[in-house]
């Protein structure tokens, strides 16, 4: 990520993804930023997918932008709660630089996490998408504290009730043989694996290591609405170099070629 001043506001900056092939408007500080997780949960979609993809809890839209801007045959709807943060999605398809994929995108505010009537009515409709993906809160609020003055607390923190209405969400608006596709902290894949079950099957796992010598601390997933298909773990992703802070050349080549991670259709 490289940032960039924004000369309208001292608050948000405006940052490339990419190698510049996308730009994002995002706070300062205060709330979430987008970094490495968005841009390899992007990475994740093969390069053959096609159709919509609903990205839950999108923020400022990072990783629908990338997605959007690697995959030429997708549209993107972004769906996000936080109206300060969805503003900024809004501002940045309307940058120069996004236009090359911006007609693609569309926003929706909306609560993932409430119940399937209201969801439905503010436009979160079963089987809208072809595939989903997102970047839930890691921690659960029994587990790990945040202060309740911070912004930024309801991007890191799940509530009382854990991934469960997110993958119950996903499992509604994917339609059946559609995907989904999660980054997660890598110790939470057993509480992943369980909401799951009984809805998506086909699931692909690949560990995300810091170094070649360090164990996992992130993982992406995908799986596929309604497969009875087994699991499959498939070999790590080691981000960095073994000496130093260098990301690997594989990783530079995901976030700022716009390369994939080479996940293959199911």
């Amino acid at each position: 990520m490289t940032e960039v001043q924004d000369p309208s506001s001292g608050d948000v900056t405006h940052d490339a993804f990419l190698g510049g092939r996308v730009y994002v408007y995002q706070p300062k500080k205060g709330r979430h930023r987008a970094g490495l997780d968005a841009v390899f949960l992007a990475a994740a979609l093969p390069v053959e997918t096609t159709g919509r993809i609903v990205d839950l809890g999108s923020g400022v839209g990072t990783a629908g932008f990338c997605a959007a801007a690697r995959l030429p045959d997708i549209s993107v709807t972004l769906v996000e709660i936080d109206e300060a943060v969805l503003s900024l999605a809004q501002k940045a398809l309307q940058d120069p630089e996004n236009t090359h994929f911006a007609d693609r995108i569309d926003l929706l505010h909306a609560d993932l996490t409430a119940k399937g009537s209201l969801r439905h009515a503010n436009g979160l409709l079963p089987s809208m998408a072809d595939h989903a993906i997102m970047n839930p809160p890691y921690y659960e609020a029994d587990r790990f504290r945040a202060s309740p003055k911070s912004g930024r607390a309801g991007a890191h923190m799940l509530d009382e009730r854990g991934l469960e209405p997110w993958v119950k969400t996903a499992a509604d608006i994917v339609r059946e043989g559609g995907s989904l596709t999660v980054i997660f902290r890598a110790d939470g894949l057993h509480e992943l694996l369980s909401v799951l079950q009984g809805r998506f099957g086909a699931i692909d796992v690949i560990p995300l290591r810091p170094r070649p010598d360090a164990p996992a601390t992130r993982i992406v997933l995908r799986a596929i609405r309604a497969s009875k298909a087994p699991l499959k773990l498939l070999p790590g992703f080691v981000l960095h170099e073994s000496e130093g802070s260098d990301f690997t050349s594989q990783s530079k080549n995901i976030m700022r070629g716009g390369q994939g991670l080479g996940l293959t259709p199911r």
